[in-house]
């Protein structure tokens, strides 16, 4: 039987290459984001080419209801999940005394609470199990602020924060968790940017690290 990992934000960027590193190495797949065309196809691409199946939905995971709803499918799924990527996130340029209104809230939504509800829908049964990996990305915004950072650099403090205190709560269960944070990568977050693409991290190195986290702790 194939071991289970759930990835957010899987039709694009960083989710979307760590889905497929996780399929060539025998894994199902649960993934979502808000395109369901964009799921469609990477789940064709990769059932096409890996014997793995892959379960896909749309989810705005600025929603709690449907954050939830989503964990709650996926245990009634499969019962159990082996690996849980909370990848999905937006970044918005701003300070804090400038911003749109809202921005704060959208970027807190998405990068803060989706992970603490889905970790707290999934996790109770890894711990069931006493066996599982939480890995959350979060960034180098997660411990350095900079201007027009603003409420992105609040969300992934906050990240860190909640992945910190994850891990000492998990640690009597076996269960793993891991914070990866990458610095600038070249994600649809950066579409309209000037700045040279010699100034990014290319997703696949970001998800062959998350792999190699992964695969090394079996």
């Amino acid at each position: 039987m194939n071991k289970i990992a759930v990835i957010t934000g899987a039709s694009r960027g960083i989710g979307k290459e760590t889905a497929k590193i996780l399929a060539k190495n025998g894994f199902d797949l649960a993934l979502c984001s808000r395109s369901l065309n964009d799921l469609t196809q990477l789940k064709k691409e990769i059932e096409s080419k890996y014997k793995v199946s892959v379960w896909i939905k749309s989810v705005d995971l600025t929603e709690k209801s449907e954050v939830i709803d989503f964990g709650k499918e996926v245990i009634a799924q499969y019962g159990f999940v082996d690996v849980l990527i909370n990848n999905a996130g937006i970044f918005i340029p701003g300070k804090i005394t400038e911003e749109v209104d809202g921005t704060f809230e959208k970027q807190m939504a998405l990068n803060l609470s989706s992970v603490y509800h889905l970790c707290r829908t999934i996790v109770p049964y890894m711990i069931k199990k006493k066996s599982g990996y939480v890995i959350n990305i979060c960034s180098t915004a997660s411990f350095v602020p900079y201007i027009n950072g603003g409420s992105y650099c609040i969300s992934k403090f906050g990240a860190l924060g909640l992945t910190k205190c994850l891990r000492e709560e998990l640690k009597e269960h076996h269960i793993k968790v891991t914070a990866i944070l990458p610095g600038a990568t070249r994600t649809d977050s950066w579409d309209g940017t000037d700045l040279p693409i010699s100034r990014f991290i290319d997703p696949k190195s970001v998800a062959r690290v998350i792999g190699d986290c992964i695969f090394s702790s079996n």
